[in-house]
């Protein structure tokens, strides 16, 4: 009998009971994620409102790469935070210059797990895992820049290059760049069979799952890469051949033996401190054998994904001429799913793309120069053994002012024929460059080109994910020249446009919600604003 019932009111102990009952299942009203939920949606409305505008509050430059994570801003190789949540650039931290054998190659943001007990307090808020030139793995705290671990990885033998996901803030994975010996030792006969080293490591609190090397005897000559994904080693070959096989089997029983952090070992003679200078981390799994395949596929340039619901995977058949032809089939049977071929019959300089939604929902977006499609996999009428894949919605660019007609009349009568058709992505045509998901406000983001001459012009769409209704469009007030290398990225209420220009020059454009209705508060129109120049940290900036 639940406590509150022996005081002789039952209906009330009842509900108590149920109440408790809902919140061990996720269900109570009041619990942190339905509150979350809940103000998220709010701003989601607040966002798509007629009155509700994006503001360029501030812009700066660099002569170095700029990088964006979870509202901060990060310039001069990691050395240099700002907040892109003020109105006003505020600086969280600035490093003095470092040499280049200290140089950032990789960074990934580390979030603190819900509901778990961290050994220190440093861990229960956001820090950076940095890797250096000189395979260092470095935690640095996210607001102050300040060091909290640090680990060396390897000698010389390897070099450290690429930080990834195996599961998101759960399971990372350190892959080295490919082997390669020097013509000189080549020529003298010497071979390499080492092609790549992993490193894979439990995050927060950071602890050495294990480190194995890609050896050609084991897997072939032909390997071109690898990668670790969602306890996947994926192995790709340069005949467009992709092979997978179960990590976690592999790590079982290949392990030699286990090892901790900071702790002393023996290993082949060596006497050291693991992840310390010199000795790093012991290359404790050891593949003496080929591990069974769990499935094997080719594909053009070994484009491969997983997704849906059930599971289905997309390739393009391993020929030059299928290029931007996208075969969808069940990673079952390899089956091709009724209306499992893709072909948007595009005509453009960029190739269309297409891949499995982030939003969980098993469904597919296909994106071209002027349509986006979002397609599901369901089961096909009176046939519940067979897949297909059906248009969940489309969306559209706007080209209704564009003519495309191969003959035209001037003003005097005569008739002249067009030698050419315009592509699909003309910079003259609105032309779809950037599709992204807001998972939090659960929006489709979309960027859209138009350029005559040398002026582009871009506005930034929000569509429902559901639907595909559009809600909000977002002019951005700087030119975009469509022939520079871009990134948008939508975050609750900041839109950031970091811009990469020729000779390695960037520039980043911040644009924060404003709730005004006043005619002087909407600055995302093009009208020119005033605009003050002042220097931080070494740093120009030019806000409004």
């Amino acid at each position: 009998m639940c406590p509150a019932a022996a005081g002789g009111s039952a209906p009330r102990a009842r509900n108590v009971c149920r109440l408790l009952s809902r919140r061990a299942h996720g269900f109570y009203a009041k619990d942190a994620g339905v509150a979350h939920r809940a103000n998220m949606g709010l701003l989601r409305k607040i966002i798509c409102q007629e009155s509700t505008k994006f503001k360029n509050v501030w812009t700066t430059h660099s002569a170095s790469p700029i990088a964006y994570e979870r509202g901060r801003i990060y310039f001069d190789n990691y050395r240099c935070c700002i907040s892109s949540i003020a109105q006003e650039p505020r600086i969280l931290y600035q490093k003095p210059k470092s040499p280049k054998s200290e140089k950032i190659e990789d960074a990934l943001l580390l979030e603190c797990p819900l509901g778990e007990t961290l050994p220190s307090p440093s861990d229960y808020k956001s820090s950076l895992v940095v890797l250096t030139a000189q395979n260092w793995l470095l935690r640095l705290s996210a607001d102050s820049g300040e060091i909290l671990e640090k680990i060396y990885l390897a000698s010389s033998c390897c070099k450290f290059r690429y930080l990834s996901w195996d599961t998101p803030q759960e399971v990372m994975v350190i892959k080295s760049a490919q082997n390669k010996l020097p013509a000189a030792a080549r020529q003298a006969g010497i071979q390499q069979s080492v092609l790549f080293y992993l490193a894979v490591f439990q995050v927060l609190p950071l602890s050495f799952i294990g480190m194995l090397e890609i050896n050609k005897k084991i897997f072939g000559n032909s390997v071109t890469d690898v990668a670790v994904s969602n306890g996947v080693l994926i192995v790709m070959y340069s005949m467009g051949l992709v092979r997978l096989y179960n990590f976690q089997a592999i790590s079982e029983k290949f392990m030699e033996e286990p090892f901790d952090l900071g702790y002393e070992f023996n290993w082949n003679g060596q006497v050291g401190i693991v992840g310390k200078y010199p000795f790093g981390l012991p290359c404790n799994i050891k593949i003496t054998d080929t591990p069974p395949l769990l499935f094997e596929v080719s594909s053009l340039e070994n484009a491969f994904q997983i997704g849906g619901y059930p599971w289905h995977y997309i390739i393009t058949p391993n020929k030059k001429k299928h290029k931007g032809v996208f075969h969808i089939c069940s990673l079952k049977d390899k089956a091709l799913a009724k209306n499992g071929i893709q072909d948007m019959k595009c005509c453009s300089l960029e190739p269309d793309w297409i891949y499995f939604h982030p939003d969980m929902s098993g469904r597919i977006i296909h994106v071209g120069p002027n349509l986006i499609k979002v397609l599901k996999i369901k089961e096909v009428e009176n046939n519940t053994t067979q897949m297909e894949i059906a248009e969940d919605f489309m969306i559209v660019a706007n080209r209704e002012n564009s003519v495309n007609s191969s003959v035209t009349v001037t003003a005097s009568g005569r008739v002249v024929k067009k030698r050419f058709n315009l592509l699909d992505d003309d910079p003259e045509q609105e032309t779809f460059k950037i599709v992204d998901y807001e998972d939090e406000l659960d929006l489709l983001s979309i960027v859209a080109v138009t350029q005559i001459g040398a002026d582009g012009r871009a506005h930034l769409d929000f569509h429902c994910n559901e639907r595909g209704i559009l809600l909000k469009s977002i002019p951005l007030l700087e030119s975009w020249d469509v022939t520079y290398s871009h990134e948008v990225y939508f975050d609750r209420d900041i839109v950031l446009h970091i811009e990469q220009k020729p000779n390695r020059r960037f520039s980043c454009y911040v644009y924060q919600m404003v709730c005004n209705t006043t005619k002087e508060e909407e600055s995302s129109s093009h009208e020119k604003t005033e605009r003050v120049s002042c220097k931080k940290g070494g740093r120009f900036f030019e806000y409004t």
